[in-house]
């Protein structure tokens, strides 16, 4: 029987799992799991992001953006393919898509890269922007560590099941800008904010937008506004959670729409936080999640295979 259609994401309370009260833990598990096999979206509270760091963060990153074009271009490294620093206007495709996104973005990874991990990249004129990324980086990285946890427990695994993969993982903390457009009639056609696409990461956690446009297509067909309280973050499935499930958990298709025409001039920031595992996870659907009723739905790759893939089919990488 399929499960209700919703309206709205759930909403959770993180500290429920962290209490130290079985029954509330269990509870979290339990709704965690039924809101990631239906719509694949949760709103979250008590993640550890205080107001004060994410009033900071999008202060420092609105500066940034605000720079004249050639001062970000500084910033831009194409040989790391869009895994650090700044990534400039017309740079990404969402899959399937023929035309670029309307966004500009900057990526920060892992503070203490390891291995032949690439380095950050930070601008050198807003000291600010390091710091408060960096920050939001480890309290997000905690934050999804302790989802995956709920996650594994969800799926009849160690609880502690993710936490050899994502250690020093290649998450992504990207700060994105959808640019004023001055003149609507000159956008081309198909152009959206964001055109509709899924997550290529286990999850992503999203602090709230600077302004509306986020929507979740559901499994009807009907797309429904996403919004979360100020006090919460949006976590979703990526495409790699639904892969190693073996889609029970859902990758949901998702997009960030124009604004009306009279709000096209204004700009839209946005913060999420892409958590990747290392590139040598397997991702071979577990055996729980295969049966005669779902059969394997992915052929096995690792998680370093499956993201160069996806970076080419946005058009990162050549």
């Amino acid at each position: 029987m399929e499960p209700a259609l919703l309206n709205e994401v759930p909403s959770l309370d993180l500290a429920d799992y962290t209490s130290g009260d079985a029954t509330k833990k269990a509870k979290f598990v339990a709704d965690l799991g039924s809101a990631f096999t239906n719509i694949g979206f949760v709103a979250i509270k008590n993640h550890g992001l205080s107001d004060d760091l994410r009033i900071k963060l999008y202060d420092a990153v609105q500066r940034f953006f605000f720079l004249p074009e050639d001062e970000k271009k500084k910033y831009e490294h194409p040989e790391l393919f869009g895994q650090r620093g700044y990534i400039g206007k017309g740079k990404e495709t969402a899959k399937g898509f023929k035309v670029a996104d309307l966004k500009e973005f900057y990526h920060v990874g892992q503070p203490e890269p390891v291995g032949d991990m690439a380095h950050n990249v930070f601008p050198d004129e807003f000291p600010e922007f390091e710091e408060y990324t960096t920050a939001v980086y480890k309290t997000f990285e905690n934050a999804g560590k302790t989802l995956l946890k709920a996650i594994a427990i969800y799926l009849g695994l160690e609880e502690d099941f993710f936490e050899d993969k994502v250690k020093n993982g290649d998450s992504i903390l990207r700060a994105l800008h959808y640019f004023p457009i001055e003149n609507p009639d000159l956008v081309p056609d198909g152009a959206v904010r964001a055109a509709a696409h899924g997550d290529i990461n286990l999850i992503t956690l999203l602090m709230g937008a600077s302004a509306e446009g986020l929507e979740v297509l559901r499994r009807d067909g009907k797309w429904i506004a996403i919004t979360a309280l100020p006090d919460q973050i949006v976590v979703n499935v990526g495409d790699m959670l639904d892969r190693l499930t073996n889609h029970k958990l859902k990758s949901t298709i998702h997009r960030v729409v124009n604004p009306p025409r009279e709000k096209m001039g204004t700009s839209r920031f946005s913060i999420p936080f892409f958590m990747h595992p290392r590139a040598d996870m397997d991702l071979s659907c577990l055996e729980s999640c295969v049966s005669v009723e779902f059969p394997k739905l992915y052929v096995n790759m690792t998680a370093g295979e499956f993201l160069d893939e996806r970076l080419r089919e946005l058009g990162l990488k050549k």
